[in-house]
């Protein structure tokens, strides 16, 4: 069963899009699993897994990819965002 996209969903994917042109990217909230836990507020958009593959990652290290994908999305982790986002960042072929 999918998840509905949630708002916060939808603009982690629309700025990795911009921002990598991703050949695929797949976003789950899992802030579900962590309902009550650290940095859960309430709003059921707290925490993020990202799978995104880009051209762009061709020759990076890990810390550089998660860098790329971290600064896409900066105004969204900032201090009152998202609290939690796990990321795996392959480039074409990986």
């Amino acid at each position: 069963m999918t998840t509905p996209a949630t708002p916060v969903t939808q603009q982690i994917e629309a700025r990795l899009t911009a921002a990598l042109t991703p050949t695929h990217l797949d976003v789950i909230n899992e802030s579900h699993l962590h309902a009550g836990h650290s940095g859960d507020d309430g709003s059921g958009e707290t925490h993020f897994r990202v799978a995104v593959e880009s051209p762009d990652f061709a020759g990076l290290s890990r810390v550089a990819r998660q860098r790329l994908v971290n600064k896409a999305l900066a105004d969204l982790i900032a201090p009152d965002g998202i609290h939690a986002l796990a990321i795996r960042a392959t480039a074409p072929g990986e």
